[in-house]
C-alpha cells in the first residue's frame, strides 16, 4: 500500500473539515453538509478502487479465474 494514498485520504479529510467549520460559521449548515458527504464519497470511492484491486491481485495469485 501507498503512503501517497494515506496523505491523500488525510489532505481530503482536513480540507473538509476546514470547509466545514468556515461554512457553519457562516451560517450555511446545508452547503457543509453536502461538503462533509461529498468528502465522504470520494475517501469511499478511492477506498473502494484499493479493494477492488486488492482482490485482482488475490485472484490473479491464487489463479481463481
Amino acid at each position: 500500500m501507498d503512503i501517497d494514498l494515506v496523505f491523500k485520504i488525510a489532505a481530503i479529510g482536513v480540507l473538509v473539515a476546514v470547509l466545514g467549520q468556515v461554512l457553519t460559521r457562516a451560517g450555511r449548515e446545508d452547503m457543509a453538509m453536502l461538503t462533509t458527504l461529498s468528502g465522504l464519497i470520494i475517501v469511499l470511492l478511492m477506498v473502494v478502487n484499493l479493494v477492488a484491486e486488492f482482490f485482482g491481485s488475490v485472484k490473479s495469485i491464487f489463479q481463481l479465474y
